[in-house]
């Protein structure tokens, strides 16, 4: 899905309305005897192509080892940062060649360290060394088995199996590290385990894969098979209901975040989907956004969210 040209997408919030509880309060909740959200720490990044800056990032992943990487989207780039926020490495630009991309929109990594990209507008994904050598790639346009329209999200489990959100296909498909085939579950429809336009997809660390079903405002939780488990959320702006949910990542503690994109806000949930603390509204200062997209989470607890139209990364811990 290509994104609106940022002078537009920076007046939208201005014209739709703002995330809020039922109470108006439209910013960081803790729910009445419940748990705080966490804490602003820090931000980084920039309008612009040069080493830092971004030009409206998406997807962001961080590894074990405190690497954060980010699709820096409309710069055709995959960056990567230290976990405050030093760039230190970047590759890509525009093209259909190894290594180049249009409009690179998830990023994940694997066991071994070995980086994925979602190569969305050219219905790839590619595979390249922790520091950006190119590997190897799979993937062409079409709806067939290992075909892709418009892939988004990418995550891998701890077998080291790929899922991929292939969003215009309107389903998950599951490869391993090697580029084979092992399924594929989703059609169109908003029934029980049917997708409308998957955006992000994490897999917890006992066996569930979560899809922010962005077309139909609703998260859905699927076994590794592809089994369905459960579902939440609606459209609208109270607690558990989104507008265009978008990233999705699972904390140590199996706690399920999403990023609310048009309410300007993160979500989290426990595994079952009830609704556990939001933080966030619409703006510029620290701890707000203007279309949060990715969403990842460190070995510390510490969580990472991509403000895209604002061209940064805010982090946030709890104490």
């Amino acid at each position: 899905m290509r994104r609106l040209p940022q002078f537009i997408a920076l007046l939208l919030p201005l014209l739709l309305p703002v995330g809020c509880s039922d109470d108006g309060d439209s910013g960081s909740v803790k729910p009445p005897g419940g748990p705080s959200p966490p804490s602003f720490v820090t931000r980084w990044g920039s309008a612009g192509g040069g080493a830092g800056a971004f030009n409206l990032p998406d997807g962001i992943h961080v590894t074990p080892s405190g690497r954060v990487y980010v699709a820096d989207t409309y710069n055709y780039r995959i960056q990567r940062f230290t976990t405050t926020g030093v760039a230190d490495t970047a590759w890509g630009s525009f093209g259909v060649g190894n290594g180049e991309f249009y409009y690179p929109e998830g990023v994940a990594t694997d066991v071994l360290g070995l980086v994925y990209v979602a190569d969305t507008s050219n219905d790839r994904i590619q595979k390249f060394t922790a520091s950006g050598t190119y590997i190897g790639e799979w993937g062409t346009s079409g709806s067939g088995e290992g075909q892709f329209d418009r892939p988004f999200g990418i995550a891998i489990d701890g077998s080291n199996y790929l899922y991929v959100a292939d969003r215009g296909n309107h389903r998950i498909q599951k490869f391993t590290a090697g580029f084979v085939f092992q399924g594929a579950w989703g059609d169109s429809g908003s029934a029980d385990g049917q997708l409308n336009a998957p955006l992000g997809v994490a897999v917890s660390p006992d066996g569930f894969v979560y899809v922010t079903d962005s077309g139909n405002h609703r998260v859905q939780k699927f076994t590794t098979d592809g089994a369905f488990v459960a579902k939440w959320g609606t459209f609208g702006i109270g607690d558990g209901q989104f507008r265009t949910p978008w990233g999705v990542a699972v904390d140590r503690d199996g706690l399920v975040l999403v990023t609310d994109r048009d309410n300007h806000r993160v979500q989290k949930f426990l595994p079952n989907g009830t609704f556990h603390s939001k933080w966030g509204t619409y703006g510029i200062d620290d701890g707000e956004f203007n279309w949060p997209m990715g969403v990842a989470v460190d070995t510390t607890g510490a969580i990472y969210v991509v403000d895209s139209n604002n061209n940064r990364v805010e982090k946030f811990a709890y104490p």
